[in-house]
């Protein structure tokens, strides 16, 4: 019986170990979701510590992607004005032709659920009212983003845009001590916002 039970429990593990293998070499590449549509608007997420995610939301605008594009920035003052003001400022600098075509909306809290009700106040202002979205954010943050505004900001239709920054995140995770803090502190976010925070959306 104990040698039955041996041979069993050693399947399973040569079973297991293949499976947890693979789910652990894909798991960056699920947290990508990069599948832009033309939008009405698009919508550029604050927490880019490079610009990357304006510029590749301008080049999307010029595409033709969206009518107007929306840039979220923090209410938080540094050296005497808004993170908001600054990008303000940076976007009438850098925009050209585009820059009538471009709005900050002020961001007042830090995470990306409560990021969701901002957003939803600043495309409320937008005339004519916009029907769909489109995202612009880094490459690991696409699925959280996109889930979490699909159902907190439901009234439009979202699609996202995923862009790749190599400083912080690459989906072959194993390769850079940086890339692999990004991704279990991303999947960490993503299993709370799935376990906990989605189902309060839904009372």
């Amino acid at each position: 019986m104990l040698k039955r039970r041996t041979v069993k429990f050693l399947i399973a593990v040569a079973i297991a170990i293949p499976i947890v293998g693979f789910g652990m070499l894909h798991s960056g590449d699920y947290l990508v979701v990069n599948r832009p549509e033309p939008s009405d608007v698009i919508v550029v997420l604050a927490g880019d510590h490079n610009d990357l995610r304006y510029w590749r939301g301008l080049e999307f605008l010029r595409e033709g992607y969206g009518q107007r594009m929306v840039v979220d920035a923090p209410a938080d003052r540094i050296y005497g004005q808004t993170y908001a003001e600054h990008a303000a400022k940076f976007v009438a600098q850098t925009a050209g032709g585009e820059r009538s075509q471009i709005s900050i909306c002020s961001i007042t809290n830090d995470s990306t659920v409560q990021e969701a009700s901002n957003i939803s106040d600043c495309l409320a202002q937008i005339h004519p009212k916009p029907r769909s979205v489109l995202l612009v954010t880094n490459e690991f943050h696409t699925r959280r983003a996109l889930s979490i505004l699909s159902l907190r900001v439901s009234q439009y239709r979202w699609s996202a845009a995923a862009v790749n920054d190599t400083a912080i995140f690459g989906k072959q995770w194993w390769r850079h001590r940086e890339w692999a803090k990004t991704c279990i502190y991303e999947w960490e976010k993503l299993l709370w916002w799935r376990c906990f925070e989605s189902w309060r959306s839904l009372k």
